[in-house]
Order: structure tokens, then C-alpha cells, then sequence
């Protein structure tokens, strides 16, 4: 989910955000029945070239709602006069947007101009966690598509810099508490960090330490092999948990060894109650997997569109 950079209120008040009581887990079934199966069809073919599609996905669609609302934003290309969401800092290495873009090609010739690039985003993200072994869920459906993509909005996005209040604050202003904060942080067993995200805690950490003292020393030499202080390998950096490809609860069981990427990810044993959840959660991976679904919920049904886009990367 590696999230970046803050978010002004002003801002954020002028999106006017909303949870949408029109969303419904039946939205497409008189319209386009057959839509939750080309979608998870869409899923399982690229996943079988790609193993890094359903991190990619997950990634996807919580940058996505983070901006505007869950209204396929993030997909949309940028324009002679627009540089879009996609195009800004913290999304330079989201990929599988051709995932979306078959699954819509596929749902046009059924549908035509019923199912929204919003919802079809939002069920890759179920699918991507499900078949990684996690739980699935009923995903209300019923968004719609935005207009407007704007990649200077990317700096509302979470950083994997953050402090607690910071992520606190980031979440609140969404409508979300600590305790999604801490079962949607779990999004982070799947995927990869490029070793500028958590280059603040291996090297030059603070006037005393090199090292973040709160990771595990082993640990860190591992991530300093990998992420010399002047790397010059593109795509250096590492997993996000040692079971990466698979959605389990393992991200936390490493979490409280010291073993975490982010400081946003340590941050959450810095505060007594999100401290607490992730003891839970690194307890029982089924407290941690109905957590994730009721918050994914939550999150995915911000919504903030206007219309079913065409063609998912340009308003029609």
C-alpha cells in the first residue's frame, strides 16, 4: 500500500467524500450478471503470468480510494493540459492496469456502459486478496466513475514516513479509525517496497543512530546488504513480509519481532490501543481476516464518481 505524503482539509472537504448507501452486493444483477465472473476471470489469467498482480491490485485500489474517493481515478491517463494521478511520485510504480482495462473491454461487449472501471477495481482487490489464499467477501458495487485525476492530489496519499498521528489524522479525515488503520496495514503481507521507502531507517536515522534501534539488528543488516546507502540498482529493495505471495497474518507476527519495512509500519506499536490490535491480529489470523474485510468494506465504499466511464484510462 506504501501511501505518501499528507492531506490538506481544504482539500479534502471539497471531494466531499461520502459512504454510499446506494452501493449494493446485487447492483449488477439484472444489468450484468455476469460481471463479478469476467472480473475474477480477468484476475486468475494475469495472475497466472504475474505474481505480483494481486499486490498490485490491492496497492491499486487503496490509492485509489485515498484520492477522491474509490472512482477509478488512478486509472485514468494523463493529457496535454493534466498530468494525472497515475503520474505522481507515490504511484510511479503502481502496474497490472491492464488488468482492468481486459476486464472491461470484456464487460463492454457483454454490458455496454453498465459496470463501472470504480467497481471493477474494487472486486479485482477482493480477488486479489482471496485467491492469495485470504477471505473473500460480498463487494458492494454500485460506484461510479470520476472525471477528474490530478497527480499534485497524490501528496494526500499516507507515507510510509508517517508517525501515528499523522496516519491517525490521514485516516480520520476519511472517515476511518485506528482500528482500520491497523487491519488495512495488513494489506502490507502482499508485495514488495523499492529501498527508498524505508531508506530513513537503515541509514542515517537519527543523530544517534544509523539504524532504526526498534528493528531488529539481523534484520537490518539484511535490508543494508540489499539498500547500501548509495544503491544504484533500480529495483533493489524487498518483500513486504516473508510470505509475500501469500494473504495471511504474518506481516504482523514480523511487526512485533522488529521486523517491520516502514516506519509507518512501526508506528502502529507506538500508541497502546494500535499496539494492542496488532498483537490480536498477530495472534489470530481469523480476528485479522474479519477485521479486513468489515474495514476493505468501509474504505471501498468512499465513493465520489460521476459516471461509467468506456474506456477506464479517459473520461467518455
Amino acid at each position: 500500500m506504501a501511501f505518501r505524503a499528507n492531506i490538506s482539509l481544504l482539500v479534502f472537504t471539497s471531494l466531499l467524500f461520502s459512504l454510499c448507501s446506494a452501493l449494493s452486493p446485487n447492483y449488477y444483477d439484472q444489468t450484468c450478471p455476469s460481471a463479478e465472473m469476467v472480473i475474477t476471470n480477468a484476475v486468475k489469467k494475469a495472475m497466472m503470468n504475474d505474481k505480483t498482480v494481486p499486490a498490485a491490485l490491492l496497492r491499486m485500489h487503496f490509492h485509489d480510494c485515498f484520492i477522491r474517493g474509490c472512482d477509478a481515478s488512478v486509472l485514468l491517463n494523463s493529457t496535454k493540459n493534466n498530468k494525472a494521478e497515475k503520474d505522481g511520485p507515490p504511484n510511479i510504480s503502481l502496474h497490472a492496469f491492464y488488468v482492468i482495462d481486459n476486464a472491461k473491454k470484456e464487460l463492454e461487449a457483454l454490458c455496454p456502459g453498465v459496470v463501472s472501471c470504480a467497481d471493477i477495481l474494487a472486486v479485482t482487490a477482493r480477488d486479489a486478496v482471496a485467491l492469495s489464499g485470504g477471505p473473500s467477501w460480498e463487494v458492494p458495487k454500485g460506484r461510479k466513475d470520476g472525471r477528474v485525476s490530478k497527480a499534485s492530489e497524490t501528496k494526500q496519499l499516507p507515507a510510509p514516513t508517517f508517525n501515528i498521528s499523522q496516519l491517525q489524522q490521514s485516516f480520520s479525515q476519511r472517515g476511518l479509525s485506528l482500528h482500520d488503520l491497523v487491519a488495512l496495514s495488513g494489506g502490507h503481507t502482499l508485495g514488495f517496497s523499492h529501498c527508498s521507502s524505508f531508506q530513513n531507517r537503515i541509514h542515517n536515522f537519527d543523530a544517534k543512530h544509523d539504524v532504526d534501534p526498534s528493528m531488529r539488528p539481523s534484520f537490518a543488516a539484511s535490508l543494508r546488504n540489499v539498500c547500501p546507502v548509495h544503491n544504484k540498482v533500480k529495483n533493489a529493495g524487498a518483500t513486504l513480509d516473508s510470505s509475500t505471495a501469500s494473504f495471511d497474518n504474518m506481516y504482523y507476527k514480523l511487526l512485533v519481532q522488529g521486523k517491520s519495512l516502514f516506519s509507518s509500519d512501526q508506528a502502529l506499536l507506538s500508541e497502546g490501543k494500535t499496539k494492542g490490535l496488532v498483537s490480536r491480529f498477530a495472534s489470530s489470523k481469523e480476528e485479522f481476516e474479519s477485521a479486513f474485510v468489515k474495514s476493505m468494506i468501509k474504505m471501498s465504499s468512499i465513493t465520489g464518481g460521476q459516471e461509467v466511464r468506456l474506456n477506464c484510462r479517459v473520461v467518455n
